[in-house]
């Protein structure tokens, strides 16, 4: 009873201190944990089994993981537990950093003297595919880039490259793996202070920790732990209201519609691609529904063959059978296909008679350190069992081989139960309260499948208005403002976009599809500091705190007042119009005379900017006047009454905010070409669904996701954004050798394929692709290897 005492002192501590805080994977089959409010999950009420978690075979100590919000809330329970168990009673465990991949590739090429021009060409050759093919070598993609392996130094690098991978590199930190023992843990294994300060780290991993019997925690940040707190936080502050998400809706008819139409991005667990094309067929109505969906997107249902088959049952086309009559109550739940680990052990012990800890033996000879003869053994085991209950044959062959086959990666059906507690509340979150939901998300980067600006654009899509950084009104954070307060003095309103002169609201050029569900709301969301790649959070919190003293009247003001700016951090915030907005009085000299900008008058309607804002060009012209070193060679300087160059293009700005950024709140790039991809017919995402299967289309965007898992047998997936949308793209191996430059290298892309409309599933299947030689920055894509 010890170890649960500890994982609930470290659970009381985050409660009293306001950390969120779940424990999840097979802890959430255990009804002491549940009791002890460790987890979230009903076992009985669900139906789990407790050897998953807890077994007289296993001999060593249960494993509970618990999720914490990511950054400081995590940092705060990791410090609590080294106070209370003292620097020698706690530690985290390490992890063995090895030669891998794009790295391996950099350092072999640094040794060797080559160019960082050369090592970024090098290392961009190095692709890490889940899938393999046998015929995409290195040596191919040496080639195929034409690097010529006769050469002396491009030899070397080749041979050292593959020499090194999966060598040790160094010493690292586990994401969350924590060792505690009463006393000295010193006297067990080494320790050794960590990079980080405040922290010690034993020199073993967590296998050698867990043979030797030491007691082991998981304190796991997950990016979405962090976004549902600080979206509480920001619903108590701007919406004056509470939630809690222990005790939300259980059936909230929004959510439920938005899971249905694969309206899911930034939702935990359920916004992939591939989660998107499931959720049409699979259209969940009920929380089990939730757990199903996180599992079945899993590499052990795919390896399986169990999705089809499910969805197909589930769609009323297939009928409802199972292997043996006695795994009916197993399987019924889940219409006869095995989904989950726990399922798969309650099939061994009614089909064999395998006790609990057996069961779990089966799980583990199968699992990912599989050894052959282990493997055989515990077959001819599960095969005798099975025959003296009078299994035999095609069935008996059937059983073994869903077993076989799943018990790999297969997913436990308690940790998908936690992970749908987190799905259900991001949901419902962005949902009910959507400008909360996207400033959180955005404070939390990087995480989820989607980069900044696909989110920002998502959230426009619903309805959200989204305001510029401006150092007159940002915080360090993205904060939210009121529709109807606008955003100054003045009596401006719904200043929503990153423009000098003039632009458009976003939804005024944005054909949204009929069925898109519409989430409104009262706020608008302020883009924060943070947004600004290269601003360093000292220098952002320094202008917020000389804000909250007193308005910035200047740049000379800002600068003045606010030290810690330098002077390329000043370019960079006029680069994405940062600047635009401050009342600038412009000051040449003691003895020159101060010559004020009128105070800007707005006209609100769309795209009808006034003309007297700053524009950024004048900004970065400031910047480089009130940045410049004193001295007699500027005293006598006169000043004139503004910058000579002319405002930046549309197309400018558009790069200005990507490269600045990543983000634009203005319209799309691809809105910007609409006229010309109309000409070319080429379809916009948004227009897909209506269009019927099989037609030829063409679509184009920006590639955001590339994906080639192991699988999916060599094929290629892209998610491509317009400014309706996404478009999911399927590539066939053969396609993809024929335009591999072209897919891997290359951000914006039209494709002419053939449409795929089955289920409410909408994908094009690729037939030619062609790079679209677009003049801007590209926000870059995940590309899940």
């Amino acid at each position: 009873e010890g170890y649960f005492l500890i994982v609930w002192d470290i659970i009381e501590f985050c409660k009293r201190n306001g950390i969120l805080v779940q424990g999840r994977g097979s802890a959430a089959n255990s009804a002491v944990c549940y009791s002890l409010g460790i987890t979230a999950v009903d076992p009985v009420g669900m139906e789990l089994l407790f050897e998953r978690f807890l077994s007289e075979e296993r001999g060593e100590w249960p494993d509970i993981d618990l999720d914490l919000p990511s950054g400081d809330q995590r940092e705060r329970a990791i410090q609590y537990v080294y106070e209370r168990y003292g620097k020698l009673g706690a530690a985290m465990t390490a992890n063995v950093i090895t030669y891998r991949g794009r790295s391996a590739a950099r350092e072999v090429g640094k040794v060797l003297g080559f160019d960082d021009v050369t090592l970024a060409r090098l290392s961009g050759l190095v692709h890490t595919w889940e899938w393999k093919d046998p015929k995409d070598t290195t040596e191919r993609q040496f080639k195929d880039a034409g690097l010529d392996l006769h050469d002396r130094r491009i030899r070397k690098f080749f041979q050292l490259y593959l020499a090194v991978q999966d060598l040790p590199r160094h010493l690292g930190q586990h994401s969350g793996g924590m060792v505690i023992c009463q006393g000295q843990l010193n006297s067990v294994v080494p320790l050794e202070p960590a990079a980080m300060p405040g922290r010690v780290v034993v020199q073993w991993d967590k296998e050698d920790c867990a043979d030797l019997g030491i007691i082991k925690v998981d304190l796991l940040g997950l990016g979405m732990m962090a976004v549902i707190e600080e979206t509480i936080q920001i619903i108590r502050d701007d919406y004056r209201e509470e939630v809690d998400i222990a005790h939300l809706p259980p059936d909230d008819g929004a959510v439920y519609a938005a899971l249905q139409q694969a309206d899911t991005i930034g939702m935990f667990q359920i916004e992939s691609r591939a989660q998107m094309s499931c959720l049409p067929r699979l259209r969940p109505q009920k929380f089990y529904d939730i757990v199903v969906q996180v599992a079945i997107i899993r590499p052990g249902p795919i390896v399986g063959n169990m999705v089809n088959p499910y969805l197909e049952r589930r769609l009323g086309r297939a009928p409802v059978k199972y292997a043996h009559p006695a795994l009916e109550p197993v399987l019924r739940r889940t219409l006869g296909v095995p989904l989950f680990q726990e399922q798969l052990l309650k099939m061994a012990m009614i089909c064999a008679n395998f006790t609990g800890g057996e069961a779990e033996e089966l799980r583990r000879a199968m699992g990912f350190k599989r050894s052959e003869q282990r493997m055989k053994d515990i077959e001819v085991k599960l095969r005798r069992g099975m025959a003296k209950k009078g299994i035999v044959g095609r069935t008996q062959d059937e059983i073994v081989e869903q077993i076989a086959s799943f018990a790999l990666y297969g997913f436990p059906e308690s940790h998908a139960a936690s992970f749908a507690l987190l799905a259900y509340a991001s949901a419902y979150l962005k949902c009910h309260y959507l400008a909360a939901f996207t400033a959180a998300t955005l404070n939390n980067q990087p995480m989820g499948f989607y980069q900044p600006f696909t989110i920002i654009k998502d959230a426009q899509r619903h309805g959200l208005k989204v305001l510029p950084v401006d150092v007159t009104r940002s915080n360090w954070e993205c904060t939210l403002e009121s529709s109807a307060q606008g955003a100054v003095d003045s009596g401006q309103k719904d200043r929503c976009q990153v423009s000098d002169v003039r632009c458009q609201n976003e939804s005024s050029d944005v054909r949204v599809p009929t069925d898109r569900r519409p989430l409104t709301t009262d706020h608008c969301l302020r883009l924060g500091l943070l947004c600004v790649k290269g601003l360093r959070e000292e220098a952002g919190r320094s202008i917020v705190q000389a804000r909250s003293e007193k308005p910035f009247m200047s740049l000379d003001d800002l600068h003045r007042r606010v030290p810690e700016l330098r002077k390329d951090e000043l370019r960079k915030l006029a680069a994405v119009g940062a600047l635009n907005f401050i009342q600038e009085s412009q000051v040449s000299s003691p003895k020159s005379q101060v010559k004020t900008k009128p105070k800007p008058t707005w006209d609100l309607r769309p795209g009808t900017w006034d003309a007297a804002i700053i524009h950024r060009r004048d900004a970065l012209w400031q910047v480089e006047r009130v940045a410049r070193e004193a001295g007699p060679l500027y005293e006598k300087l006169e000043e004139s009454g503004g910058s000579p160059l002319q405002p930046m293009t549309l197309n400018e700005r558009l790069s200005a905010d990507l490269r600045g950024t990543g983000i634009t709140i203005g319209r799309h790039p691809m809105a910007h070409q609409r006229a010309w991809l109309d000409t070319m017919r080429v379809a916009r995402a948004g227009d897909l669904k209506s269009m019927r299967n099989g037609q030829r289309v063409k679509v184009a965007g920006w590639v955001i996701v590339r994906q080639r898992p192991g699988t999916a047998k060599g094929f290629v997936f892209l998610s491509v954004e317009d400014e309706t949308g996404i478009a999911n793209i399927i590539v066939t191996p053969q396609l993809f050798e024929k335009y591999r430059i072209e897919l891997v290298n290359y951000p914006f892309l039209l494709i002419e394929g053939a449409l795929q409309h089955l289920d409410n599933v909408v994908s094009v299947k690729a037939k030619r692709v062609e790079p679209l030689q677009m003049k801007i920055e590209s926000p870059g894509s995940h590309d899940f290897h």
